[in-house]
């Protein structure tokens, strides 16, 4: 997409590019360690550590623990011998008192509405500010769409749909159907309507197209909200109010406006479309900003002979922390969300270690990142990316670890965004090795792929996948086990309930380390350098030398 690759020329590997057409198939997986793999787990999701929020002191526990565990594997600190590289961050709080009011009508913070400023400016005081629907918030030229069209949105606020057209029609070619494109992603309408000069912008929320309920927003938007500082060139020209809105108030606004939302929403996803609802937005609340750095955590196991190149496993470390506000329990804890995935990318860096130990190391490097913020937009991946310690040019693959299968063995193995590089041949090779049937995921609207660490790689062109589980149990038993544990586990993504429980079968996460181990264990030990597909985002940057045909 345009938006996303302007800054990313600097790539161009396609004469390294080759089809991984002689991969080993008769790898011996390693023999993952279930009970420390549990233990780090139910270590870094238990309440000492405050819900691994970045800048406190659950980020204090969370670096320690890291650090020595990779020490303790035998892996280098990437960072000039520092396991830890700095993330320089400021946190937006927004006051929990707020005055607001939509077309006359009175919002309350958190049931009706969650509005925040990533802004230095202690107060947001808004008045009789002019409310304009924009559609899907979309200025996507190579689909011919753009919504603002005509429009000086200069102290206005965007009112908009989440995801893309193409979720809401998806026979019509629009887009790409039913799987969200970046133009559905929130952080990129937010972007949009900062570029477009508007003063505030606001998401309609809906669970299905959003692929979440409302208490996802209320749970991950209250409370401090986390930046990069180094993007502060970026922060002057945001919106000076962003959020969500509830469907239902929504549709109370546009009544009130003479003016049907389903309407509207129809037309949305037929063509571009903007309408003054000749409304206005009163909002007061204080603001703080307080800066500090946050940490990545970046081990490295060098390579044999080839040790300038470069595979990369990611995971983030962080959650969303504590909340004073809430009655009972108010740990994030993150279990699964990401605890599982960073105890993953530790239990991989132990295997790797001891196979070089035993005399057969990689040819390539192998280093691990633990990332910050990927729960406030993906800031500790972004600013590696564009601080790497290692350059993105000699950075072969990336695999990224979130939120590992909880739900026993399964028969098919899932890749997200599926169909976008070669680096996914070598997953289908280990997955088949199994014998498992790598698929796509199961709802690719809610747009899995631009939503955790991999996709700030991929926006430089670096190959970069997020895989794991499948849907089809691999046998009764586990059909059994996986539906009950999918019912207890219900509502739990971003919740206080996501808690480690000693009766989770790691079965089906220990069969998918072994897929990544086996991939990088290949790819490690050749000189093929993956690139995306044509007709992918990413081609232009590197592009695969073979096709999906």
């Amino acid at each position: 997409m345009r938006l996303l690759l302007s800054a990313c020329a600097l790539i161009s590997l396609s004469a390294c590019s080759q089809h991984p057409t002689t991969m080993q198939t008769s790898l011996t997986p390693p023999e993952f360690n279930e009970t420390r793999f549990r233990q780090d787990i139910q270590s870094l999701s238990s309440d000492k550590f405050e819900g691994r929020a970045p800048t406190t002191q659950g980020e204090v526990l969370t670096l320690d623990y890291l650090t020595k565990a990779f020490a303790a594997a035998g892996l280098e600190g990437a960072n000039q011998g520092s396991y830890l590289q700095a993330v320089p961050m400021v946190s937006y709080t927004a006051s929990e008192t707020q005055q607001i009011s939509l077309g006359g009508i009175v919002m309350h913070h958190r049931t009706d509405i969650v509005l925040g400023s990533r802004h230095d400016n202690q107060q947001v005081d808004i008045k009789d500010a002019p409310l304009v629907f924009v559609g899907y918030g979309v200025n996507a030229p190579e689909y011919d769409w753009n919504d603002y069209h005509g429009l000086d949105m200069r102290g206005k606020i965007a009112v908009m749909l989440v995801n893309d057209p193409g979720f809401a029609l998806p026979e019509s070619g629009k887009f790409n159907g039913k799987a969200m494109t970046y133009y559905g992603r929130w952080s990129y309408k937010f972007e949009e309507a900062s570029r477009q000069g508007a003063l505030g912008a606001i998401i309609i929320h809906d669970t299905k197209p959003a692929s979440y309920p409302w208490s996802v927003v209320e749970n991950s938007w209250t409370g401090a909200q986390q930046d990069l500082v180094f993007d502060k060139t970026t922060q002057d020209g945001r919106v000076t109010v962003e959020g969500w809105l509830t469907m239902d108030k929504a549709k109370e606004l546009f009544n009130a406006a003479g003016l049907s939302l389903a309407t509207l929403s129809d037309r949305a996803a037929s063509s571009p479309i903007n309408v003054e609802l000749e409304k206005t937005a009163n909002i007061t609340f204080t603001n703080k900003a307080e800066y500090a750095n946050s940490y990545n955590v970046v081990a490295t196991l060098p390579g044999s002979s080839a040790s300038d190149e470069h595979l990369l496993f990611t995971a983030h470390w962080d959650h969303i922390g504590v909340d004073p506000n809430k009655e009972g329990d108010q740990i994030y804890n993150g279990a699964l969300d990401n605890a599982s995935g960073t105890a993953g990318i530790l239990e991989i860096a132990r295997q790797f270690s001891l196979s070089a130990k035993n005399g057969a190391p990689l040819k390539r490097s192998v280093t691990f990142i633990a990332t910050t913020g990927e729960e406030q937009g993906l800031l500790g991946s972004r600013y590696y990316a564009a601080n790497p310690l290692y350059p993105l040019e000699k950075t072969v693959a990336v695999f990224n670890l979130d939120s590992t299968n909880i739900y026993g063995r399964t028969s098919d193995y899932t890749i997200v965004g599926k169909g976008k590089s070669e680096l996914e041949t070598y997953l289908t090779t280990a997955a088949s090795a199994q014998q498992r049937i790598a698929v796509s995921e199961s709802r690719p609207e809610s747009g899995g792929f631009f939503r955790s660490d991999h996709f700030s790689f991929a926006k430089y062109g670096v190959p970069a996948v997020f895989a794991g589980g499948g849907n089809e149990p691999a046998d009764e038993v586990s059909k059994t086990y996986r539906s009950s544990m999918k019912e207890k586990m219900k509502g739990c993504y971003h919740n206080v309930c996501d808690e480690y429980r000693a009766d989770w079968d790691l079965s089906g996460a220990l069969q998918d380390l072994g897929v990544y181990y086996q991939a990088a264990q290949t790819l490690g030990n050749s000189d093929a350098w993956p690139g995306y597909y044509p007709g992918t985002e990413f081609h232009s940057l590197r592009p695969a030398k073979t096709t999906t045909d």
